[in-house]
């Protein structure tokens, strides 16, 4: 029989359990594409090389298709549409709980990653909301570890390289922080720039220190 030999070609190539093995290998890939879209900020960080920017939002948008190819699997083949076991599995396993919330957390980023919606919300808010990925980052990295029954040397890896990343962001933002602080113009003391000193224009500071006049400003 073609079929039942194509049937037991596919298992001798995927394993097994077929369903499985492209479960997990979906999983994978969304997780390393995941920590690929992680990791351009910080290499534009640390090197100074503008492309990783460019093409973060393209990496993003695969990860995200890998993550609804994933939860496709899960839904349409593995469970076949039984909501009640994918409810017990979703309260009982927890590797599943993390996992669907990345996938939840996923969705409004990609829904807004358009210019056209950077521009709707507004830069400042677009920015705030795509701060999601890096939840997302540690629910994926919680669900690839909990998913095996022994700590696994990749997952391990995958946390490793998660923690990099995500304490280079931290330096980052902490040396713009400092930087901004920095470049704050202290205010100068008064000069007397007539007998009218309230209403004037010119910053404090004392004649004896500098000749000024309200013609600096």
């Amino acid at each position: 029989n073609t079929k039942e030999a194509d049937a037991h070609l596919l298992a001798g190539e995927l394993g097994a359990n077929p369903i499985s093995y492209v479960t997990n290998w979906l999983g994978q890939w969304t997780f390393r594409l995941l920590l690929v879209s992680l990791a351009l900020t910080p290499l534009r960080i640390v090197t100074g090389l503008a492309w990783p920017v460019l093409v973060r939002r393209l990496v993003g948008l695969f990860a995200f298709l890998y993550a609804g190819l994933h939860f496709s699997v899960w839904i349409l083949i593995d469970h076949y549409f039984n909501w009640d076991q994918m409810f017990a599995d979703l309260i009982k396993r927890r590797y599943i709980t993390v996992g669907m919330l990345a996938l939840l957390f996923l969705i409004p980023l990609a829904v807004t990653s358009t210019n056209g919606m950077v521009k709707r919300l507004g830069g400042a808010a677009w920015r705030r909301l795509h701060r999601l990925v890096y939840l997302v980052g540690i629910l994926a990295t919680l669900h690839f570890l909990w998913l095996a029954k022994t700590l696994r040397s990749d997952a391990i890896l995958y946390a490793g390289l998660l923690t990099l990343l995500l304490v280079i962001r931290l330096w980052d933002a902490l040396r713009r922080r400092l930087r901004r602080r920095q470049s704050v113009v202290t205010p100068r003391p008064t000069v007397a720039c007539g007998p009218f000193l309230a209403f004037s224009r010119c910053p404090p500071f004392p004649i004896k220190d500098r000749k000024a006049s309200c013609s600096d400003l």
